[in-house]
């Protein structure tokens, strides 16, 4: 009987998951027909500003650990230093990039993302595969939802926020996400467009907090583990 009822359980959540992806779908479809002049408006800025090619395409880890490949449109010069080392981003992009980069027009390649079900529209960024493998089980914990066009570490202070806030706000996004926060994440999404990006103390705070928490949980459950081994 108890199997019967977590079988039910677990069909009951893949229905309700497929359900959230095929209207994420239907709305990433809407989405681009409603931005496709601004789209094209900003691949002819592009052309002008950094030349072809026009996207920028690099492989990222989506939910599960499966890889898929991102599509942005190219925002930066491939400019390198002496050792052959790119140069840092501010070096690369051009004043025309740099507010594309500002209104986000470079990543609306990515609607095709969620269209083709790697990404919703929000979530967690996607990362490379080397990033999230180094951070160990806490990217495993990162993987267990889809990447996002928008997410809690965007608007809680994106680029002037370090790698581990930035982890720190995934995992508390992981940990609370629901429809109800999706929608606050848009309309901060919406502000920062006008307002740029802005560190939000509480918010981050408390990110800090679940993630200390959970690291001292997987602690002494290590250590528990080990005693029990002895």
């Amino acid at each position: 009987m108890t199997e019967t009822v977590g079988i039910d359980k677990q069909s009951a959540a893949n229905v309700s998951e497929a359900s959230a992806v095929w209207m994420q779908r239907v709305a990433a479809s809407m989405a681009l027909v409603i931005v496709a002049i601004p789209a094209m408006m900003t691949a002819a800025l592009i052309w002008i500003s950094v030349g072809r090619p026009l996207l920028f395409r690099q492989v990222r880890t989506g939910k599960g650990g499966r890889a898929f490949t991102l599509v942005k449109f190219r925002t930066m010069h491939d400019l390198r230093g002496p050792d052959g080392q790119l140069l840092p981003d501010r070096m690369r992009e051009t004043v025309v990039t740099r507010f594309i980069r500002r209104l986000r027009l470079d990543e609306i390649p990515q609607l095709l993302a969620i269209l083709n079900g790697h990404m919703n529209f929000v979530g967690p960024r996607p990362l490379q595969p080397w990033t999230v493998a180094e951070f160990g089980p806490l990217g495993a914990v990162r993987n267990q939802v889809r990447p996002g066009l928008t997410g809690w570490a965007q608007v809680n202070g994106n680029t002037r926020l370090s790698d581990a806030d930035k982890l720190a706000l995934d995992i508390w996004y992981i940990d609370n996400h629901s429809a109800a926060l999706n929608c606050w994440i848009f309309l901060l999404t919406v502000a920062a467009l006008f307002r740029g990006e802005r560190i939000r103390k509480k918010p981050l705070a408390l990110a800090r907090e679940r993630l200390a928490a959970r690291s001292t949980i997987a602690v002494q459950a290590r250590s528990a583990a080990e005693g029990g081994g002895a």
